[in-house]
């Protein structure tokens, strides 16, 4: 028996997975056990796995469902949660019959990049609460149909940029807000590594997989059909078809941070430059790219990242009193505050940036795996609130890494209508 199509199911399905959620979704309590189910079953897939094993105990969660479309990546981590949770999940190869049970209260979404938003719809239609990965989106239609299933939505949704909830980025956001910097013109983020792509040392080989494992029309979940293509399924972030390369998959991290530090919203323009200068491997999205954007707080973010020499990584914010400046790359804890480059008012000499327990410097590399935010997610589902990462900060960064790829794309400056939502060429008209 055929299996429904793509369309088929959005069609005439998501209204059954709607009625569902009407009639079945259920809100735990205090002290109810949380129960998950993953929507995509790979390498990040994996640390979502890891948080919710470092948070089983004290916040009383549990895996009873993996969702994957290829075999490999099912049976795979249906044996990670049997180990680390001591019991078999349901496995599942369609999202639509994972969402059906009623006792799955949460999902964490870790699919494709390009896959996200629809699958967050999906998610919250089927009365879920919901982890999703970022970029939440990098179609700009599809960013605002996720926000508006969300909004019109009782579910609780984070957005994987797990960096909003650690301690140490919530004490910059407070030094910024604090005013202590002086007029903050200028924020830099280089980060940099010298490999040619995101694959993990225990992803399987690209030549594992073959078309009839898998799904692969429903993979391309309404990208533009191509022959199966083990490769493209595989490093999809390098193809221009399915993602943004460097700008979906660090500068909206990037980008989210900047909003959270300076309490901004969508970037005001966004330029880019690049090219493909260290891999040339048949990749059609930069290996070294360069964003500029500027802000209605009067203000530019500069975003570097390259795949073709790891020196350099760092991230500063410039005031004219001074600067916090961190070594290293994404997620960075080592931040400094320094009077240099500014007047120096009310800075002193230099200090670290500290919190409580830890009177000494932050480390430099830290593990994406974060159990703050993971917890922040869980105690808003069983408070019913908004989390650290809630649906507009996904809204925000998705629509600053859009501009920046199309930026470089089109090689010209993109601007942000707010007023229309809408990305252009030219300033918007009042």
């Amino acid at each position: 028996m055929k299996h429904p199509s793509r369309r088929q199911f959005v069609g005439a399905a998501a209204g059954v997975v709607g009625m569902t959620a009407a009639s079945y979704a259920r809100v735990p309590g205090a002290n109810d056990r949380i129960s998950i189910g993953m929507l995509g079953c790979g390498s990040r897939s994996a640390g979502h796995r890891r948080m919710a094993q470092n948070s089983k105990t004290d916040m009383n969660v549990n895996i009873t469902a993996v969702c994957d479309l290829w075999t490999g990546n099912r049976d795979k981590a249906a044996a990670d949660v049997q180990r680390r949770f001591g019991q078999a999940p349901r496995p599942f190869k369609y999202s639509e019959e994972m969402l059906a049970f009623r006792d799955i209260d949460a999902v964490m979404i870790a699919t494709g990049d390009f896959q996200h938003a629809k699958l967050l719809v999906e998610v919250v239609r089927a009365g879920k609460d919901c982890y999703c990965e970022k970029p939440m989106a990098n179609v700009l239609e599809e960013a605002k149909a996720a926000r508006k299933a969300v909004l019109g939505s009782k579910q609780v949704v984070q957005m994987g940029s797990q960096w909003l909830s650690d301690p140490y980025q919530i004490k910059v956001r407070d030094l910024v807000r604090s005013g202590d910097l002086g007029k903050i013109s200028r924020i830099e983020q280089t980060w940099n590594v010298n490999e040619p792509r995101w694959r993990q040392p225990d992803d399987p080989d690209i030549s594992s997989i073959r078309e009839s494992d898998t799904d692969w029309k429903r993979w391309l979940l309404g990208k533009p059909y191509r022959p199966f293509d083990p490769r493209v399924y595989f490093e999809f972030r390098l193809y221009k078809d399915f993602s943004g390369g460097l700008a979906d998959q660090w500068m909206s991290h990037g980008s989210g941070l900047v909003h959270f530090y300076m309490d901004e919203d969508v970037p005001l323009t966004v330029t880019a430059n690049g090219g493909i200068f260290a891999w040339d491997d048949g990749r059609e999205n930069p290996d070294t790219f360069t964003a500029v954007a500027t802000y209605a707080k009067g203000f530019c973010h500069v975003f570097q990242a390259q795949f073709g020499n790891s020196w350099g990584s760092h991230s500063a914010i410039m005031g004219k009193n001074g600067t916090a400046w961190s070594e290293g790359g994404e997620g960075s804890e080592r931040w400094l505050i320094t009077p240099r480059g500014g007047r120096g008012q009310n800075l002193g000499s230099d200090r670290p940036i500290t919190i409580p327990g830890h009177d000494t410097i932050g480390p430099a590399n830290v593990t994406d795996d974060s159990k703050d935010h993971f917890d922040d997610w869980v105690r808003s589902m069983r408070a019913r609130k908004q989390p650290n990462g809630d649906i507009h900060s996904g809204f925000r960064h998705s629509v600053a890494a859009i501009m920046g790829a199309r930026a470089y794309r089109e090689g010209r400056k993109m601007y942000w209508d707010p007023r229309r939502e809408e990305i252009s060429e030219r300033p918007p008209t009042a």
